[in-house]
């Protein structure tokens, strides 16, 4: 199997796998999405809130704030009683306090851990009018995505990889069929720009004669966006690592 990373621009990357199946793409998907862990709040014990948001709705809100994850400090609680007693190698306490009036964003949770923060600092929590108060503890627990989509890194799909092969001899008879986006300055179909305005599927359903679009079943181009938690680089290497682990304990028990 190659790796080769085709473009990164902040939180999103794209890269092609190359010697792959259609199932273990798949499964490798499924294992960034749901079995990579990353932090989140769980539980919110409040202390006072004379706000107008009830305490569930504010602790459902507390708990969809994404949070820098450190995987190197942290690792997945092996029991409710990690959780319930705030094992500190699973769990992180953030305190919130606030007084009215203001707009409580989610800058104002304190952290204990200067590496596990708010990566939106900006994100309006709740409105608080004048003399009205917020004080709570909140506990961020390391999850998988499999348990509520809180614990999901980010987003990734997979593309099949292709070859677009063009003939511009009859483009005239067919040129109304094409979105004019798939055009150079000189009236020729251009495959740069098929894939840069993501045109492929709307160019190759046309005519087979003027564009063939040919699927390469053994490479596929994924794109991964990261909601924040952790770099999209940290979020390929864990989870080939995860898979890695699978795979290790299949060959174990067909042994």
């Amino acid at each position: 199997m190659k790796f080769e990373v085709l473009s990164k621009k902040g939180e999103k990357m794209s890269f092609l796998l190359k010697a792959t199946t259609p199932a273990y793409s798949n499964a490798l998907r499924r294992i960034m999405l749901t079995e990579v862990p990353v932090m989140a709040i769980e539980n919110v014990e409040i202390k006072q809130n004379s706000s107008a948001m009830y305490d569930e709705v504010l602790s459902h809100r507390l708990g969809l704030i994404v949070l820098t994850t450190d995987l190197k400090s942290y690792e997945l609680p092996k029991s409710q009683e990690d959780v319930d007693g705030r094992k500190a190698k699973c769990t992180l306490e953030l305190t919130l306090k606030a007084k009215g009036p203001k707009t409580v964003y989610a800058s104002d949770l304190k952290s204990k851990d200067p590496k596990v923060k708010p990566v939106h600092p900006k994100t309006p929590i709740v409105k608080l009018l004048k003399d009205q108060e917020i004080e709570l503890v909140a506990v961020a627990v390391l999850g998988k995505g499999e348990e509520h989509s809180k614990w999901c890194p980010g987003h990734v799909w997979y593309t099949y990889n292709f070859d677009i092969k063009i003939n511009n001899n009859d483009i005239e008879k067919y040129r109304d069929l094409y979105p004019p986006q798939a055009f150079d300055k000189k009236g020729k179909l251009d495959k740069e720009l098929i894939i840069k305005n993501n045109l492929v599927d709307a160019v190759g359903h046309v005519n087979e004669k003027v564009v063939k679009v040919e699927y390469k079943d053994t490479e596929h181009i994924f794109h991964l966006e990261s909601w924040g938690q952790l770099e999209p680089k940290e979020i390929i290497v864990e989870a080939f690592n995860i898979f890695n682990d699978k795979l290790g304990e299949l060959d174990k028990l067909m042994k």
